[in-house]
């Protein structure tokens, strides 16, 4: 019998929707399972090479999993089943870092998190990981290079990380640990509005945000934005319990649906805490999973306003089938769907070179693209778009970069990182001397200009002088971020965020909730 475990893309864990096991299609069953086995008796009595045997099946059952075309399923080795349970259900550790991959140079470290090992160890966002213990990681995927630096909480890991501009390889070894970070980093205002962004939805997203809207209402804030812009999502049940937050109990959240099973549907269980306040929520093309539920749950219940770019459309359920040998295949069995009936996952094909790509992508500019997808309608009757994914009920562009700007980013890609090492030296020299309210003087410019010349990194001058703006605002954000926290770097970066921008002055002047649905619902009829 098979012993199933049933879990949501996006690290979620549902209740089970079907038992497993295929249904027999009777003659091209049996004809296709024949010809299977006559080809497999074939080659390993036949070819002119011994195989191994296990070695076969295995590849074959890869093989028949991979012509699923669905990049989330997925057959599991004894090994990486062990990883895939250390890192999704057990309790691991970590260096407290985040990285990304990026082709040209490798692994890079993209963010180093507050009073963890790697910011005890002194590594910078922008070091280059080259090694892991005694092997090189040359050619490894971002995800073989995040399983070997997860643990057990207490082991040691050795890390050498290459940081340009130092001569020789950085060597660190690490003691992991529990990293928790914050769901919400910071909760601030703006004139009176509430902002508060939520990076992802782990365990205590609920809990954070829940005394972020306390700490807003005691404030009489006279609206919330909720930026979900870059979140990935996370765990279901926070998606399910922040939604709750804000809908009136009773009400549908999201439904599962899957083959031969009938919909699971997700209802609001408690009294909401906001019942009343006007919310905008943010989203773009990286909001996935349960950013999408909760962004489509009160899209559709017309209980937000919701601004930016079509998110991600990430909606997939996974079921894990335990199998013999120590084996397991994860194979996706069901979609979520917004209250209104939208399915959340964008339907995606798999090229021949392994890439994944939107069948039918959308586009910010066409609004004829947006009328030929299918509609639905809100509580209140508004007109919603489907075809995978939330489609904001305003579009806005985040902020561009000048030509000047573009051509400095292209001519000094190769050097990007002695520049960021500059940069974040040249912060560090001045967290000390500034004022909250300091101003980036030119004379920082060109101190940073000295001090990467000095360093062998040629740059045109009149190139760099053509991108002054976006050199002051990275030494700004820098030197902010050291001296004062995150909060205050999104105070200064608020001229750069448009989408931000935008909520805050639709708020304003549309102070109710009413007042934003009738915003969203004219936006619609254009």
């Amino acid at each position: 019998m098979n012993r199933i475990r049933k879990l949501a893309l996006g690290i979620v864990v549902v209740a089970p929707l079907v038992a497993g096991g295929f249904i027999a299609q009777e003659r091209a069953t049996q004809d296709g399972g024949r010809l299977l086995g006559q080809v497999l008796d074939l080659v390993q009595s036949r070819f002119v090479d011994s195989i191994d045997e296990a070695m076969l099946y295995e590849k074959a059952a890869r093989g028949l999993v991979g012509q699923l075309q669905d990049p989330y399923s997925e057959l599991f080795s004894p090994h990486q089943l062990t990883q895939f349970n250390t890192t999704t259900g057990g309790r691991y550790g970590g260096l407290g870092m985040s990285i990304e991959d990026q082709r040209d140079r490798g692994t890079v470290v993209a963010k180093v998190f507050h009073n963890t090992p790697a910011e005890q160890a002194g590594i910078l966002e922008g070091d280059i990981i080259i090694a892991i213990d005694t092997l090189s990681t040359r050619g490894w995927s971002n995800g073989r290079v995040a399983d070997s630096l997860r643990g057990t909480p207490g082991s040691k890991v050795s890390v050498t990380f290459a940081r340009p501009g130092v001569p020789e390889p950085i060597k660190n070894t690490f003691t992991r640990a529990v990293v928790r970070v914050p769901a919400v980093a910071y909760a601030i205002t703006f004139d009176g509005i509430g902002y508060l962004p939520l990076d992802n939805f782990n365990e205590s997203s609920t809990r954070d945000i829940t005394a972020a809207v306390r700490k807003f209402q005691s404030e009489n804030a006279k609206g919330l934005i909720l930026d979900l812009r870059r979140n990935p999502g996370g765990y279901l049940d926070q998606a399910l319990s922040i939604s709750n937050l804000f809908l009136p109990q009773g009400v549908q959240v999201a439904s599962v649906r899957g083959r031969g099973a009938e919909p699971q549907v997700y209802q609001a269980r408690e009294k909401p805490i906001a019942a009343e306040m006007p919310i905008v929520i943010l989203i773009d093309q990286y909001s996935a999973s349960a950013a999408e539920i909760v962004a489509g749950a009160l899209q559709d219940h017309d209980r937000a306003l919701v601004l930016g770019a079509t998110s991600f459309g990430k909606g997939l359920v996974q079921t894990m089938y335990n199998l013999d040998g120590g084996y397991a295949l994860k194979m996706t069995t069901g979609k979520w769907y917004t209250p209104a009936g939208r399915s959340i996952q964008k339907e995606r094909k798999l090229l021949p070179d392994g890439q994944y790509v939107e069948v039918h992508p959308d586009s910010l500019e066409s609004d004829s693209a947006r009328r030929a997808r299918p509609t639905y309608k809100s509580t209140a009757g508004r007109t919603l778009y489907g075809g995978g994914a939330i489609t904001p009920d305003i579009f806005v562009k985040p902020d561009t970069f000048t030509t000047p700007e573009q051509a400095f980013l292209r001519a000094t890609a190769p050097k990007a990182q002695e520049i960021y090492v500059a940069i974040y030296v040249l912060a560090q020299e001045m967290k000390d001397k500034v004022k909250p309210d300091f101003q980036v003087q030119p004379a920082w410019r060109e101190d940073l200009y000295s001090r990467l010349k000095k360093k062998g990194v040629e740059i045109d001058k009149p190139l760099y002088d053509g991108a002054a703006r976006y050199i002051d605002r990275e030494i700004e954000r820098r030197v902010a971020r050291l001296a004062f926290g995150d909060s205050a770097v999104r105070r200064r970066t608020l001229a750069d965020d448009p989408q931000l921008q935008r909520a805050i002055d639709i708020l304003k002047k549309n102070p109710s909730t009413r007042e934003l649905i009738a915003l969203a619902s004219s936006q619609a009829k254009r």
